[in-house]
């Protein structure tokens, strides 16, 4: 039986498996990057962030 698993439970496994432990900083960038981009658009702080790139 084919259990549905969460994204991120999926994710961990696939790097404990393949020892893929390289990925780990791409991945923890591109979290980090997105939440900026989303707490950008919805902050008075969005025109300094806008600044910063």
């Amino acid at each position: 039986m084919n259990q549905n698993k969460p994204l991120l439970i999926e994710l961990w496994d696939f790097l404990k498996t393949r020892k893929a432990w390289w990925l780990t900083p791409i991945i923890i960038m591109l979290l980090l990057v997105g939440t900026l981009i989303v707490f950008a658009q919805t902050s008075p702080v969005s025109p300094f962030v806008y600044a910063l790139f």
